[in-house]
Order: structure tokens, then C-alpha cells, then sequence
């Protein structure tokens, strides 16, 4: 729970970094590129090249969706929506992160569920503001985003607690290299065929991307992820929300962006209770 609180406050500050300094300045495939080719230097003097060939590619695949694509979809939701409608629409991240879990334990949590809808009902008081016009495409590519990310965390939750089973398993630190260089690989083809000659004119934003790619998703992805095998699959989906309320005190407090403070409480509070509900479900079994 406390690294999913710590990379929570981490990447509370990625949504607004975006969209101030990159979202429509900055070629999105270039991003994506280079925040995944900076985290994977982060793990790559970890990397265990004697990696099992199953885990390796186990973890290539899950990096591959959870961060590549993921990303993909992400950045396109920028050009597409406000920071305001982005986080709003991650929301749902909880209820597939629910549905997932339960299709490959082939049995389904009612449990899970609620604590992931109450998550997603506090989540939607915070963010329900008037939407722009057109923004069904915008919807969609952040569910796009969503689903990526649910299935990875769920996957890596599962094969992580899996190979524990094994005899001598590696550290995680010294096979999560894989988990990047997968997503390196998809965001190099899209990069080459969709990316356009729109890089970075500034310092401030070559500064944004460096931070984004070794600390936010380097850093945060490995904590994240480590996070994720050490809780409930309950407080996993409850927990993605918490992000909501930490980006927009982060809006708040250094970019002096309004908010509606009842509403950031209320929904805060919310999924606090999504989350010492689904703790409180845990430790009782």
C-alpha cells in the first residue's frame, strides 16, 4: 500500500506536466519514445541477461501493453480533451481492473466490483464538469488507455505471484529491464510510422520528458507494479483512482487552477473508503 501511496504522489504531477508543457508542442510518438527509451536506461545496468526466455518475454508482452500502448492512447487523449475530461475518464480504470482479475481467476468478485464502483462514483464527484462538445473519439482513446493499463497491472500482479512458486526466481529489479524494452519496441514502430518532425524547442521541456521518462514511469512503473503484488485485487482497482484528487491538489496548489473543494472532498473521501473497504475485506479473510 505505502509504495502505491508514494508513486500516487509521484505521478499526481505527470497529468499537468503533459498538458502544460507537451500536448500539442511536442510530437506525442516522440514523447511516448523517449519517456520509455529513458526508463529503460534506467533498469538496463540491473538487467539480468541470463532472464528464463518465458519470463523475459512474459514481461516484454506485459510492457508492451501496459506502457506502450498505454501511452499511445494516453498522449493521443490530450489532443483530443482537457486535462479536466482526461482525468475524468480514467476513472473506469478500477471496474476493468476488477473484471480482468476475476476472467482469469475464472471466477467473479461482487466484491471487487463494489470496491472498484465505489472508487469510480467517488472519482466521477470530483471530476463531473460540463464536457465539450465532441468528445466521444477523446472518451474512447482514454478507455483504450484504461484497458492497457488494467490488463498490465493485473498481468504482472498474476505472473509475479506466480513465479514466486519457482525455484531461485530472480529480483524484480534485475528482469523489470524486459518490462521496458517491450514497450520501447512498440513505441519505436509507431514512432517511425505515424511520428512527425515535432520535437522539443525549450529546456523546460526536454527537462519534463527527462523527469517523466527516468523518475515518473523508470521509477514509478517498477514501484507501481512491485505495489501491485502486495495488495488486494480490490484495493489495486480502488487505488488507481486516488490519482484523481492527488492531480488536481497538484493543479491546485502550483498552477492555481480552479477547483471545486466540497466536490475534491467529498469524492476524496469516497475512495478512501474504497480502499479501507477492500483492506478491511483482505485482512478479514
Amino acid at each position: 500500500m505505502l509504495l502505491l501511496i508514494l508513486v500516487t504522489l509521484l505521478w499526481a504531477f505527470s497529468f499537468s506536466l503533459i498538458g502544460v508543457y507537451l500536448a500539442g508542442q511536442v510530437d506525442s510518438y516522440f514523447s511516448v519514445l523517449t519517456r520509455v527509451l529513458l526508463a529503460t536506461l534506467v533498469f538496463l545496468p540491473f538487467l539480468n541477461w541470463r532472464t528464463p526466455p518465458r519470463t523475459a518475454l512474459t514481461l516484454m508482452a506485459i510492457g508492451a501493453v501496459q506502457l506502450g500502448l498505454m501511452y499511445l492512447f494516453y498522449y493521443q487523449s490530450f489532443l483530443l480533451l482537457s486535462v479536466p475530461e482526461v482525468l475524468l475518464f480514467t476513472i473506469f480504470t478500477p471496474v476493468y481492473i476488477a473484471l480482468i482479475y476475476d476472467l482469469l481467476a475464472r471466477r467473479f468478485s461482487f466484491w471487487n466490483l463494489l470496491v472498484a464502483a465505489i472508487a469510480v462514483i467517488g472519482a466521477a464527484i470530483i471530476r463531473w464538469n460540463d464536457l465539450s462538445g465532441d468528445y466521444w473519439k477523446g472518451f474512447l482513446v482514454v478507455q483504450g488507455a484504461n484497458l492497457c493499463f488494467a490488463t498490465g497491472q493485473v498481468a504482472y500482479r498474476q505472473f509475479m505471484q506466480s513465479s514466486r512458486a519457482r525455484t531461485e526466481p530472480l529480483p524484480p529489479r534485475q528482469t523489470f529491464g524486459w518490462f521496458f524494452i517491450g514497450a520501447s519496441i512498440v513505441a519505436s514502430i509507431a514512432w517511425v510510422a505515424l511520428g512527425a518532425p515535432k520535437y522539443p524547442s525549450n529546456v523546460a521541456q526536454w527537462g519534463v520528458l527527462v523527469w517523466l521518462g527516468a523518475v515518473a514511469s523508470g521509477v514509478g512503473y517498477f514501484l507501481w507494479n512491485k505495489g501491485a503484488t502486495q495488495v488486494s485485487p480490490g484495493t489495486l482497482a480502488a487505488m488507481n483512482n486516488v490519482l484523481i484528487p492527488a492531480g488536481l491538489l497538484v493543479n491546485l496548489l502550483i498552477w492555481n487552477r480552479d477547483a471545486d473543494l466540497p466536490r475534491l472532498l467529498a469524492g476524496g473521501l469516497l475512495i478512501l473508503v474504497a480502499v479501507v473497504l477492500s483492506e478491511w475485506h483482505s485482512k478479514r479473510r
